[in-house]
């Protein structure tokens, strides 16, 4: 049996890649310190992983009845966040990674959703 990508998760996976190159260009018009680049693609990858838990939380959540879904759609967000905060939390104490970087690459997540849109004419035309 063979799935599918929902057309939306698409849209949504490349509008934070795209972010994320985008960021990187800017990024290394200003700056070469590796730890900014490495933070800013731990940021676009947890976005990716985030937009997907999301995905498939929504999912499964609204197949539940309404005080059901809404408890398990809040608990998966406390999931999401607390992963985030973890990951952040590590970098701060390595010098692996810039965190405020690898936030910034979590925000793709809602610099994707704001041009969703958009995104999906240009994805829809090709």
């Amino acid at each position: 049996m063979k799935r599918k990508i929902d057309p939306t998760l698409l849209e949504l996976w490349t509008g934070i890649l795209a972010y994320g190159v985008v960021f990187e260009i800017v990024l290394l018009l200003f700056s070469r310190k590796p730890s900014y680049s490495i933070g800013l693609w731990i940021g676009v990858l947890l976005a990716v992983a985030g937009a997907f838990h999301m995905w498939w939380s929504l999912n499964r959540g609204l197949d539940l009845p309404e005080k059901e879904a809404v408890k398990n759609l809040s608990a998966q967000n406390i999931i999401r966040y607390l992963i985030l905060v973890i990951v952040v939390g590590a970098l701060i104490y390595t010098d692996f990674a810039n965190p405020i970087f690898t936030f910034c690459g979590y925000m793709g997540m809602k610099a994707s959703a704001y041009l969703n849109p958009l995104i999906h004419r240009l994805i829809s035309k090709s």
